[in-house]
């Protein structure tokens, strides 16, 4: 059931702000991403503190402002990215179901048959 999904989704590939949606929600929610941002941050710090330059002195409001900025644009896209995933989690809760539709009518259907037969085999032996 889930390449039925796939392929639906396929249909209407992603458009460009979902791609680069996904690819930066991948990117920021990554162990890699944290390593190198915390590295960062400590280097800005160091500079700013005890480092040759100070363009950014304690308490460092052009990091600050930096890191509101990087928020702002990194959230909604985070979201974004989010969004699609639901749409593919909800065509596959969709397919789920008819599939477990499809898979009980025709369990009822078989059983039914069965009682029927049951019921012949019954008759034929009293016979």
């Amino acid at each position: 059931m889930g390449g039925h999904i796939e392929e639906e989704l396929e249909k209407t590939p992603p458009t460009l702000g979902q791609r680069l949606a996904e690819l930066l929600a991948k990117q920021v929610g990554s162990w890699k991403f944290f390593f190198i941002q915390t590295l960062g941050l400590a280097v800005w710090v160091y500079i700013n503190t005890r480092g040759i330059a100070h363009f950014d002195p304690y308490p460092y409001i052009l990091l600050n402002l930096m890191l509101s900025l990087q928020a702002a644009y990194t959230a909604p896209m985070i979201l974004m990215a989010q969004n699609r995933q639901n749409e593919k989690d909800r065509k596959a809760l969709y397919g789920d179901y008819d599939l477990t539709y499809d898979v009980d009518t025709r369990l009822k259907k078989l059983e039914e048959k069965i009682d029927k037969l049951s019921i012949m085999l019954e008759m034929a032996s009293k016979k």
